[in-house]
């Protein structure tokens, strides 16, 4: 069943989810060839309870970190080691935090140091299918029209769409109704109700669209171990149009990207 949220429940969320953006943007400013995904998981939670809220993946269904950390193949759930991340790597960092009785949580794919052209697209058609998926979110559409969209433009690259993983309404649980798929037909699904709140998070592969849970029962990889790209925002539907909760801009500042891709999906602008 969809929760709709109030509009006080989620400005609740928006904190939320703008504490996993903050701790997204501190994590960019300490990624690099020679650092551990360990480090940054100790980092990150340090972080979020030096701001008061809790760490919302570490505990849920067993999970042992706060990060989430998939690198190069691996597609989502990556369990942060002590191996080093490498110059060309890219790496998913998926967080979640609770706070305010409400979760928040968001993914961004860091490119670290010179990584190769090909990688490079999957990661701008990735993230570029996230915002497509975004315009769907409106009132009068479905589900599906958000995975009908992410599928057509990512598939239009020859690009994988993973199946069995996908996006998920979000509120005081990590994982509400609806789920929602990076693949569909579209007109098909639940009809979008107002003051729902959803995480959309495209995972696209550069090759097969088919994935493998490795041994330590988390981490996920492509078959054909290829490298998969991962974005995610927390969006709300907000008068019938898509507000974004979340945001890339702490990254963006750390990393000194200028990007504008966000503005269309706030009714006012985002001070830091």
């Amino acid at each position: 069943m969809i929760i709709p949220k109030t509009a006080e429940e989620i400005e609740l969320m928006r904190q939320s989810a703008l504490l996993v953006s903050k701790t997204l943007g501190m994590i960019a400013t300490k990624i690099k060839a020679g650092v551990t995904t360990l480090h940054l998981d100790r980092l990150a939670e340090e972080f979020i309870k030096d701001h008061k809220a809790l760490p919302g993946f570490k505990g849920l269904y067993g999970c042992p970190s706060t990060l989430l950390t998939s690198v190069n193949e691996q597609v989502v759930h990556g369990l942060p080691t002590n191996r080093p991340i490498e110059n060309g790597d890219i790496v998913s960092v998926d967080c979640g935090v609770f706070m305010n009785d409400f979760y928040g949580d968001h993914a961004y794919t860091f490119e670290i140091g010179e990584v190769n052209p090909e990688t490079k697209k999957l990661l701008q058609v990735t993230k570029e299918s996230l915002y497509i998926g975004i315009r769907e979110f409106k009132a009068g559409n479905r589900v599906e029209d958000i995975g009908s969209a992410i599928q057509k433009y990512t598939e239009s690259f020859g690009y994988g769409v993973v199946r069995e993983l996908v996006g998920h309404g979000l509120g005081r649980k990590m994982h509400e109704a609806p789920e929602v798929p990076n693949y569909g037909k579209r007109g098909k699904g639940k009809l979008f109700v107002e003051g729902m709140v959803i995480a959309i998070e495209p995972m696209i592969n550069i090759g097969t669209k088919n994935i493998k849970t490795l041994k330590d029962g988390w981490t996920i990889v492509t078959r054909d171990n290829k490298p998969s790209a991962h974005f995610e925002h927390n969006v709300a539907l907000i008068n019938g149009k898509p507000e974004l909760l979340s945001t890339f801009q702490y990254i963006y500042n750390a990393l000194g990207i200028v990007s504008d891709e966000e503005n269309e999906f706030r009714k006012s602008p985002l001070v830091l």
